[in-house]
């Protein structure tokens, strides 16, 4: 058993970050959401607010995510499918109104376009009177997991690690309470990889944005209290508690021994957590409910600060105002009325869950050596190493999965041949129209010479060593949409294209 287990609150962090934990305050109960226009999805986000939901989380479309306006030819088919379709600040307004951004905290799960989103989210809440000094959030911002899981990206690494540490140094001055980054396992971990080289990739990216920080003049403790991290909660229970608790330990361990820092906030790992959407299945829906429970009791027993619920039809479609309700209560059931909340560590000191955390902590280092051995986590990428050993990793699990030796209840034993139809969420295809004709609109009635002077001012700070955020804030205020934001940046930092 480890040396390291000390109390909750006190370094090294293995048993949560704070002494009281959810004694004193419950972790933020976040449904993560978005889909089709934006009133749509405001409509849905006020529904969620009433039921209790203590922060909003958005989830926009593929477009959005990639850089395009809704109109662009790639985006047919696909605008408000996976999430909300924002094109400029026009929709950003309308996403949010009546909502009060000064009093709810917002994450929104945005990568490559982070810093427009962000810019379109800051004008919104300056339009609504809230003081940008306690706006509250967070943004994804983690762009090297899209070139490890995702492909979301359109800019090569360099151009993007630049975007990302200027965000860094402009909220630090302009949002102090606002989170510049979430770095991000779960989607590594939905990509097929193991409990510990979620750990493990998690850290090697954050490493590599630490540096990029560092590098651009930023000094350790200016920017890392405001780190923050998602992870994944799967379906090993006791190995999901432990990964949190040996992630918490290393983490610590690397912010004060290899970079210095001194300030005690730098050193706590604050994450939130989605349970797994891989681990849902369309066989036999209403199981995916209690598949959920367990995930997100891990992720509490594990001391997360957030959690987002999935709901049990996201295999077959978006989640319904019924499915999404139902994942809500599972949370809000865990945290009044399991009595886990009691006490600060409820798993402290058993020996299989320390003896686990342990096993992680150290498997975790090893491939961080290994990767530091290979000159760092971009030439990693740029090697195809990280991803191949994700790509191993989940081949093997599958060929268990059909093997039989891992099961999955109603895939490959516990069949049923009657499948029992649930009612699933159906989008509106004229959303489509309504959001081009929109966009129409908004070109026809801005200040066209105040868009062209903006962008072009934009252009020429990419160029430069200026900071990006200004510029951009000021060519959203413009209402130039995301698409020319996005199209400027790419003609100086030119387009990525992944080696085959």
């Amino acid at each position: 058993m480890s040396h390291e287990l000390g109390k909750p609150g006190e370094f090294p962090y293995t048993r949560g970050i704070y002494s009281d934990m959810y004694r004193s305050r419950l972790w933020t109960m976040r449904q993560y959401a978005g889909f089709g226009s934006a009133e749509e999805s405001n409509q849905r986000y006020r529904f969620l607010l009433s039921q209790g939901t203590t922060g909003l989380s958005v989830a926009f479309d593929l477009p959005t995510q990639m850089g395009m306006d809704s109109d662009h030819p790639l985006a047919v088919g696909e605008v408000g499918r996976t999430g909300v379709a924002i094109s400029s600040l026009a929709d950003m307004e309308r996403l949010f109104a009546g909502i009060p951004l000064g009093q709810v905290s917002t994450s929104m799960t945005i990568n490559a376009t982070a810093g427009i989103l962000l810019a379109f989210y800051v004008l919104v809440a300056k339009g609504q009177g809230a003081d940008l000094r306690k706006l509250s959030g967070t943004v994804q911002n983690d762009i090297l997991k899209e070139y490890i899981a995702r492909g979301t990206y359109i800019y090569p690494p360099r151009g993007s690690m630049r975007i990302v540490t200027d965000m860094f140094a402009w909220a630090g001055r302009a949002l102090p309470e606002w989170n510049t980054i979430s770095i991000s396992g779960y989607h590594i971990r939905e990509a097929g990889s193991t409990a510990v080289q979620e750990v493990a990739f998690t850290f090697a990216n954050a490493i590599a944005y630490i540096e990029a920080a560092l590098d651009a003049g930023l000094a350790i403790d200016d920017f890392a209290p405001r780190l923050s991290f998602f992870f994944n909660a799967h379906s090993n229970f006791l190995e999901e508690i432990a990964k949190y608790r040996a992630a918490r330990r290393l983490y610590s361990h690397l912010m004060r021994d290899r970079f210095g820092a001194k300030n005690p906030k730098s050193l706590l790992l604050r994450f939130h957590v989605q349970t797994a959407g891989s681990t849902l299945t369309a066989q036999q829906p209403d199981v995916n409910v209690i598949r959920t429970s367990i995930e997100a009791l891990a992720a509490v027993l594990g001391g997360a600060q957030s959690l987002h619920t999935n709901s049990r039809d996201e295999a077959l479609s978006l989640p319904t105002e019924e499915s999404a309700r139902l994942a809500l209560r599972t949370q809000q059931i865990i945290a009044y009325e399991s009595g886990v909340t009691n006490t600060a560590d409820p798993v402290g000191g058993s020996e299989y869950i320390e003896g686990l955390t342990d096993a992680i902590e150290h498997g975790a280092q090893q491939y961080l050596d290994q990767i530091a051995n290979m000159g760092g986590t971009l030439r990693a990428i740029e090697a195809g190493y990280i991803q191949g050993e994700i790509q191993n990793a989940a081949f093997e699990y599958q060929k268990a999965v059909e093997r039989g030796e891992q099961v999955i209840v109603g895939v490959n034993r516990f069949r049923m041949e009657e499948q029992r139809k649930i009612p699933t969420f159906r989008l509106d295809p004229a959303i489509e129209c309504a959001q081009l004709s929109r966009l129409r609109e908004l070109r026809a009635g801005r200040d066209k010479k105040t868009v062209a002077e903006s962008l072009e001012r934009l252009e020429q700070a990419a160029r430069g060593p200026e900071n990006l955020m200004p510029p951009i804030l000021e060519a959203a205020a413009a209402y130039a949409t995301l698409g020319e934001i996005s199209d400027r940046l790419k003609s100086v930092f030119g387009e990525y294209r992944e080696a085959a």
